[in-house]
């Protein structure tokens, strides 16, 4: 019962925290421009608003247009079940890496429709360009995680590999593990559109891929999509906070161990947001078809990472 009530904490936090990664990328993205920068809660002030709009939806939509955003909304919340934050998740035994790798999938086709089904030329450019990049973004983060499954010595249960990364102790630091870590943080990077794969800040119709498949949506239906966004990113950072680097969190239920684990990966949530940011500040967009190497090297990252364990 008692893990039952823990998993349902995880949950909440993402889906809580997720706007505030938003409001702190950005933030720090401000004070390295020199500004000052909107409030860290503005995401929470923004999709207020946009609930309380009303929708305008295109002529040549379908009824697949306003299920979309509901169908993303619960593809992450089922996600945020599964994934271990600060303790193992109550639902990972009832879903693995496989399950999680065709959750992101599933999202990432509705957005491709949703793009698809507003009728525009900007959001069917943008679901071309999305469905370009993920032909090399699904082996990279399946492999990525795999190497995990390998380097544990677990099957694809994702609640194992905390905790078996953390018994191994400092022989889980290996370059198999390095090298699984960079391919999933390129993945991250492209999976959530940011720099250098696309820029979340643009509206300018012939470089965006996210946005252009959001660009039919308003009001109730936008803020899902936004919001299931956003908490995309933050269980993307939860998961390599808490199974490429699990040090930190629980691995009982003692409610001192929970308080650290909670405390641990607070702590990694923010440091990651930050490196999104330096990251963000420093480098520009690069152009569209040159997005292929930096994904394709992701997956060679990955590939190496399983050879190496299991050569050495």
């Amino acid at each position: 019962m008692m893990s039952l009530v823990v998993s349902a904490l995880q949950a909440l936090f993402l889906m809580a925290i997720a706007p505030l990664i938003t409001g702190l990328v950005k933030k720090f993205k401000a004070y390295m421009q020199h500004r000052r920068g909107a409030s860290i809660f503005q995401p929470y002030w923004d999709l207020a608003k946009l609930l309380r709009k009303d929708e305008t939806v295109s002529e040549s939509a379908s009824v697949l247009f306003r299920a979309i955003p509901f169908i993303c909304m619960a593809t992450m919340t089922l996600l945020a079940f599964m994934v271990p934050v600060f303790y193992a998740s109550i639902l990972a035994p009832y879903g693995d890496i496989i399950t999680l790798v065709y959750l992101f999938t599933l999202y990432r086709f509705c957005m491709v429709l949703g793009g698809l089904e507003g009728g525009s030329v900007f959001g069917g450019m943008g679901s071309s360009r999305e469905m370009m990049m993920s032909v090399l973004i699904e082996p990279a983060l399946l492999l990525s995680l795999m190497s995990l499954c390998v380097l544990s010595n677990n099957g694809i249960d994702i609640s194992e590999i905390p905790r078996l990364l953390i018994d191994m102790g400092v022989a889980a630091f290996c370059p198999a593990l390095l090298l699984a870590a960079a391919s999933f943080a390129i993945t991250l990077v492209a999976e959530n559109a940011r720099i250098p794969f696309d820029n979340p800040a643009t509206h300018l119709e012939l470089t965006m891929v996210h946005e252009g498949m959001l660009l039919e949506y308003s009001g109730r239906g936008l803020a899902q999509m936004e919001y299931s966004s956003e908490l995309r990113l933050t269980i993307f950072m939860a998961m390599l906070g808490s199974m490429f680097f699990p040090w930190g969190i629980s691995v009982t239920l003692e409610p001192l161990d929970l308080l650290i684990g909670f405390a641990a990966i607070f702590a990694k949530l923010v440091f990651f947001a930050f490196v999104l940011a330096v990251l963000e500040s420093s480098i520009s967009k690069s152009r569209l078809f040159k997005t292929p190497n930096l994904l394709t090297a992701s997956f060679v990252l990955a590939l190496l990472a399983i050879i190496s364990l299991y050569i050495l």
